[in-house]
């Protein structure tokens, strides 16, 4: 079974939160050098408003996002020590999220799973060059709908 690597997944699961933290250091700093001029309130809100933005949207995505390992007959979700393995007839649809080398699945329980390719596929301007061959060729129009 094939999975995407463990650093690889901590990256994607944490880059919200990280940085939203960033952004919130940086609108404070920011804030503190810069409290009297009206540009310099304006500048640090913005920052402010972007870290609240990636922090809610850590909330919303990153329990999503799980490792998953994949062979011909099943896909295996790891989340928490558990490992819960589906058949490829119980996932409904495969989409691939340009930009950021992810794909989303959903399952027939109506669950939704984000997860990263297996192999080491460099995306190039959101593009990805090579066949993404770690999904079997009987799921390919599973993947297309």
């Amino acid at each position: 079974m094939a999975e995407a690597t463990r650093a690889k997944f901590f990256l994607v699961k944490y880059f919200f939160l990280g940085n939203a933290l960033l952004l919130l250091i940086a609108s404070t700093l920011f804030f503190l050098q810069n409290s009297e001029s009206p540009k310099g309130k304006a500048v640090s809100f913005i920052l402010l408003a972007a870290g609240l933005i990636f922090i809610s949207l850590h909330f919303m995505i990153a329990s999503d996002i799980k490792k998953v390992a994949i062979s011909k007959k099943k896909i295996s979700i790891v989340d928490k020590g558990k490992v819960k393995s589906y058949y490829w007839e119980d996932v409904k649809s495969i989409k691939f999220i340009p930009f950021i080398n992810m794909y989303r699945a959903y399952l027939k329980k109506k669950r939704k799973v984000y997860f990263l390719p297996p192999n080491n596929s460099e995306a190039l301007f959101g593009m990805f060059i090579g066949k993404q061959d770690f999904i079997p060729k009987k799921v390919g129009k599973i993947a297309r709908r």
